[in-house]
């Protein structure tokens, strides 16, 4: 299967005042990503609340960003892939949104592990998938793990293996890894000589990643290429996509000094509840409103958004974000 090269991001979902979805922005919102480098979008998972969403809005998200999707390019003139999360608490319900993202046109589909039931062990883990990926069995199917979100504190190096093994996920295409264990991802990008796609997950640890993907001066071609999702890639994209760019150049410094910049965001927007929360509401104060988050997630206040400002304006980063 073809693997991803670049960043692919998480993009909020946006409500308007009423706490319906907001379908308009999405063609503007696309546009916005794919000019600050993004490969293209991983829809309805944790940064776009997709737990707290309707089947029928997640179905309706879906196809208008692959409405949206077929009217940008990326900046190298490629399409704009969607991927489109359909994890939930029913795997009916799961397969059902797969077959839907297949007939739309959506270029791959993925999920999360369920949070309740808890998914305890790596056969249930694959049974689960098993079960999903059918629904669309001519997509690429990643898994996202995201333990901290499920409880799923499972292998994933013995994730892929019984998956290769047995064959029961033939369109298994790899894993979207948000989780802290570098070792573990590495692990899983070896095996099998790199067989299947392992997409970094967190932005605060991309060049580390890099230096295991291997010097773009020692390698040729897509050796040295590394694929990931983000979240605070919505906003901060352009120094994210950077790093990308400077390691690939040969410029440690510079790749160095970006990742840095990225973790001073980072530890900006932990302070107003996380990149769901806060990381939002800097859309806003780039111009790209997305509304209030769904309840249970505790909205900031409007003291909350001026210090947010604040603590942003202090570290230049109205310079450096996405525009």
């Amino acid at each position: 299967m073809e693997k991803i090269h670049g960043l692919i991001d998480a993009p909020f979902t946006p409500f308007l005042p009423d706490g319906e979805v907001n379908y308009e922005i999405i063609p503007s919102y696309a546009e916005l990503l794919a000019r600050n480098g993004l490969k293209g979008v991983f829809i309805n998972g944790s940064s776009g609340e997709g737990y707290m969403l309707t089947e029928l809005e997640r179905m309706s998200l879906a196809e208008a960003w692959v409405r949206a999707a077929a009217e940008v390019r990326t900046t190298e003139g490629e399409p704009f892939r969607v991927i489109v999360h359909v994890g939930s608490c029913c795997v009916s319900s799961s397969r059902m949104l797969a077959h839907h993202a297949q007939r739309i046109g959506a270029w791959g589909v993925g999920a999360m592990a369920s949070p309740f039931p808890k998914i305890s062990r790596v056969e249930e883990l694959v049974s689960y998938c098993e079960e999903i990926a059918c629904g669309a069995p001519d997509l690429p199917f990643y898994f996202y793990h995201i333990p901290a979100f499920n409880g799923a504190f499972l292998s994933m190096y013995d994730f892929l293996k019984a998956v290769d093994e047995s064959g029961r996920i033939p369109n298994l295409a790899g894993i979207k890894y948000t989780f802290e264990s570098l070792y573990e991802f590495n692990r899983c990008r070896r095996y099998k000589d790199g067989k299947y796609d392992m997409l970094h997950g967190q932005d605060e640890t991309i060049l580390p990643c890099l230096a295991m993907v291997g010097s773009p001066q020692g390698s040729t071609g897509a050796d040295c290429e590394l694929g990931g999702i983000g979240g605070t890639t919505n906003y901060n994209g352009r120094v994210l996509t950077g790093i990308l760019d400077a390691w690939k150049a040969g410029d440690m410094e510079g790749a160095r000094r970006l990742q840095n910049y990225a973790q001073d965001v980072i530890d900006i927007i932990c302070c107003f509840r996380g990149n769901i929360v806060g990381g939002k509401r800097i859309m806003k104060l780039i111009g790209y409103d997305m509304g209030r988050n769904r309840t249970p997630f505790q909205n900031m206040t409007d003291d909350e958004e001026e210090l947010l400002r604040q603590k942003l304006e202090a570290i230049d980063f109205f310079n450096h974000c996405n525009r």
